[in-house]
């Protein structure tokens, strides 16, 4: 599999991993939501032609593995991607308007990373998050020893 893309006078392969979450960290992707911001960030990448190599909408941020063509900058895809998936999903979801007002979805940051050779790493690690914060939140942890007191729980 070749995995340089071109364009008219350019060979590249820029390669990213982002990461961006609802504003105040609202629990609010899930069910029916999930759904459609999945279709919405799709159509968005489509328009800019940039393509998801793999993707994760957990309950509290996304994860997304994507591939953007180097006349893009990822700062301004980013711009792009959550600034008209906020008014997209308000759009669709008017109800939202009233927890976050002002048409604000996203949060202002995001975390972004160069891929590399790590492409197949990176995917396994995206597909298998949603996997992991649900074994994390189901933990509990036993204290052997009471914190305040010190002496030893049963």
């Amino acid at each position: 599999m070749q995995d340089s893309q071109s364009l008219s006078h350019t060979k590249w392969n820029c390669k990213y991993h982002i990461v961006f979450a609802p504003k105040f960290r609202r629990q609010a992707i899930y069910l029916k939501l999930e759904e459609d911001i999945g279709k919405i960030l799709r159509q968005l990448c489509e328009q800019k032609k940039v393509s998801i190599i793999e993707a994760t909408a957990c309950i509290d941020y996304v994860h997304m593995l994507v591939s953007i063509p180097p006349n893009l900058s990822v700062s301004a895809f980013m711009g792009y991607l959550k600034g008209k998936s906020s008014l997209m999903i308000f759009d669709r979801h008017a109800t939202l308007k009233y927890r976050y007002g002002n048409r604000h979805f996203w949060c202002r940051c995001y975390y972004v990373d160069t891929v590399g050779r790590n492409r197949e790493k990176i995917a396994e690690y995206i597909r298998n998050q949603l996997n992991e914060d649900i074994i994390n939140d189901q933990m509990t942890f036993k204290e052997y020893f009471d914190p305040f007191t010190g002496s030893k729980n049963n």
